[in-house]
């Protein structure tokens, strides 16, 4: 009788197990990854919010106050930047032993540089193939209006400026830029003849230097490096001081999973807001869909292609597991469109859901975050040329190398020079001679394609976490793979 109970327990049991257990599943999946569901969710209302309310007309004052929880998000996200750039680099040099932070660098950067050329030259390849610019397009999207008085070296010296600030303090808010001003002098020629006196009027360019509301992030990236290798090689001397950023560290990370539970609910609104902004989106869509065309289409291929086949070339794992752990901070990048403001939530992919080094991605996240920037460079290839076609100019095969070169180097400056879009983009038009007015003309789709451009620049910093992780696991096996915060509390005790 008892063996009977028993098996019919059991078999009660397992009929249970059998009606709960996918509901249990989907359940512990759901609250495993409620955050990001919740983020995805956000984007997608978003999105369809956004387009039913353009029938509406709303005013410029409903808009704003639509926008204004997505606002706060970007306030926020912004505030942690800064405290986690300073924290995380100074941090992540000095806890490395000088060997394994030279070669964290070589590594990071030759990634950066390999990607940043692949894109340009991708983005080139496909701008000439599909040709999205021609005559009968530029008389449909009429003439462009931008204007700009910086040249190319002015842009390139800014850039070299900005990575040694004068003041430290100035650099977390202001970054410099170049501009000119005009004097005019009139002087009197004296004439013999009956004629009246001649006057000569002279324009002097005078040079210029002023300072712009925007954090310096390339200074102060320099400036913690420099930091974080004095401490290394400090020693116990400065590890007081160390400790100080470990915490620091610490503390704005947990700011950044309280901050995240506010994410989904500002993405949906600051989403809304960017769609009710744009004046005639469907015009604007029909005059240069192929031209979206094209960059979408480079962008795809360097995410789904270039990125995944060099990180199972040289890690021999699925890249598209990497791209779900890091999934996040895609979809956070695409709301922000801000690869530093998503900053704090790809730091938390990284090391939370992919469990890369948090020595490595101390390092190699603030700096890509700068200048790895493989979306911004196959953009900054493709509309030169682009606008090259509408006007009818035929490029020459060096002219390709140095659109492929400044769009390169002009990516890499993007985060350190105000006014970004317009800038580089000058740098690259002025090298191969081409006017610079038209820049306006692409800047009416760049809402969107500038989103999807961030989430492709996040997808590759992370990969070059990844990439890096893998290369230099042995070197960090070595050093040891305890906590620096452990190794200090044992020497305290002692």
């Amino acid at each position: 009788m008892n063996i009977n109970e028993q098996q019919k327990r059991t078999l009660l049991n397992k009929d249970k197990e059998s009606i709960i257990g996918p509901l249990g599943k989907f359940m512990s999946y759901v609250k495993l990854h409620a955050l990001l569901i919740l983020t995805f969710l956000g984007v997608t209302i978003g999105v369809l919010l956004g387009f039913s309310l353009r029938s509406a007309h709303l005013s410029n004052e409903t808009i704003m106050l639509i926008s204004f929880p997505g606002d706060l998000l970007m306030r926020m996200l912004k505030m942690l930047v800064l405290p986690l750039i300073v924290s995380s680099l100074i941090t992540g040099v000095a806890v490395l032993d000088p060997k394994a932070s030279g070669k964290i660098g070589l590594y990071a950067i030759s990634y950066y540089l390999l990607t940043t050329i692949l894109a340009a030259i991708l983005g080139i390849i496909l701008v000439v193939t599909i040709k999205p610019g021609d005559k009968e397009t530029k008389s449909i999207v009429g003439e462009g209006t931008a204007k700009s008085t910086t040249t190319t070296q002015d842009a390139l010296m800014d850039l070299i400026r900005n990575i040694f600030p004068e003041n430290l303090m100035q650099a977390t808010i202001q970054q410099g830029q170049t501009y000119y001003t005009f004097e005019s002098t009139q002087s009197i020629i004296k004439s013999n003849s009956s004629q009246a006196d001649l006057a000569n009027v002279t324009v002097k360019k005078k040079w210029n230097f002023k300072y712009n509301d925007n954090t310096n992030i390339l200074g102060i990236i320099t400036f913690c490096v420099a930091f974080g290798m004095i401490i290394s090689s400090m020693g116990r001397k400065a590890e007081i001081l160390l400790h100080l950023f470990l915490v620091l560290n610490e503390i704005t990370m947990k700011l950044v999973k309280i901050i995240m539970w506010y994410a989904p609910f500002g993405i949906l609104f600051l989403v809304t807001g960017k769609i009710l902004e744009i004046d005639d989106m469907g015009n604007t869509a029909r005059k240069l869909g192929l031209y979206m065309i094209t960059v979408i289409l480079g962008l795809m291929i360097h995410c789904f292609f270039t990125l995944c086949l060099l990180y199972f070339a040289i890690t021999r794992k699925n890249p598209f597991k990497f791209y779900y752990g890091c999934l996040q901070a895609v979809i956070t990048g695409f709301g922000t469109s801000s690869s530093s403001a998503t900053l704090p939530v790809t730091f938390r992919c990284l090391e939370e859901n992919l469990k890369i080094d948090s020595r490595v991605t101390r390092f190699v996240l603030p700096v890509g975050s700068t200048i790895n920037m493989d979306g911004t460079a196959l953009y900054e290839a493709v509309a030169p040329i682009f606008i090259a076609q509408l006007n009818d100019r035929s490029l020459t095969f060096v002219e390709y190398i140095i659109i492929s070169l400044t769009a390169t180097v002009a990516s890499i400056g993007a985060a350190s020079i105000p006014s970004a879009g317009l800038v580089t983009m000058v740098i690259v038009l002025q090298s191969v001679g081409l006017p610079v007015k038209d820049i306006s003309l692409i800047f009416a789709v760049d809402f969107f394609l500038d989103r999807i451009r961030t989430a492709v620049n996040i997808l590759g910093d992370s990969i070059g976490a990844g990439i890096v992780d893998h290369l230099c696991k042995n070197e960090l096996k070595q050093q040891g793979q305890e906590d620096i915060e452990n190794q200090f509390d044992h020497d305290h005790d002692i």
